[in-house]
């Protein structure tokens, strides 16, 4: 819930926040009774006959293959995921609204793992690296504990950082054309 609740304060800095709802899509019927007992201060949305269909004796019902359409269909409506990244959404480019709580993607011998500073950081203990907006982050890794470990590049410090200060550095490279689609842009260009 640590990720939910870093989203929520992510989303208060811009708007007001009446409610923290949260859709629960869970194969288990008693987590629901759960949540709503350990998080008072959520909301949460779910529907416990899905969980039920859901279950390993009745998951290959009819009822259960609408449980599971109801809720991808639910998932694609929020405004961010927590999941191991198995559910989808309808946003044309949703790279960045989720949390995944599989380990960072990687493989050996590719090119750094960067993020972007997004928010500023001032160490709160040695471990820690300050950021400043626009700092580029080397990434080495998610301590799933809210901070993940890095390099700044501008400073050369390795450490720790809050893992919601950051913004995954995407880079894009030009793709050349081969020669016909060239030609053909070319001339319809003209």
């Amino acid at each position: 819930m640590m990720h939910v609740e870093e989203q929520f304060q992510l989303l208060a800095r811009r708007v007001n926040l009446d409610k923290k709802r949260v859709y629960l899509a869970t194969d288990d019927p008693s987590l629901l009774q759960e949540a709503k007992t350990k998080y008072p201060e959520y909301e949460f949305i779910s529907d416990n006959s899905i969980s039920w269909s859901a279950g390993l004796h009745n998951r290959y019902t009819e009822n259960s293959l609408r449980g599971v359409i109801l809720d991808i269909h639910f998932l694609s409506q929020t405004d961010f995921l927590v999941c191991t990244f198995s559910s989808q959404t309808l946003h044309p480019d949703a790279s960045s609204y989720f949390y995944s709580l599989d380990d960072i993607y990687y493989f050996g011998g590719q090119n750094a793992h960067n993020q972007i500073a997004i928010y500023p950081h001032q160490p709160r203990n040695s471990e820690d690296i300050p950021l400043e907006p626009g700092d580029v982050i080397g990434v080495a890794g998610n301590h799933w504990d809210g901070y993940s470990k890095g390099i700044n590049r501008k400073l050369g410090h390795t450490g720790l950082y809050p893992s919601y200060k950051v913004k995954e550095k995407i880079e894009t490279v030009k793709y050349p054309l081969y020669p016909e689609a060239d030609k053909l842009l070319s001339s319809q260009n003209k």
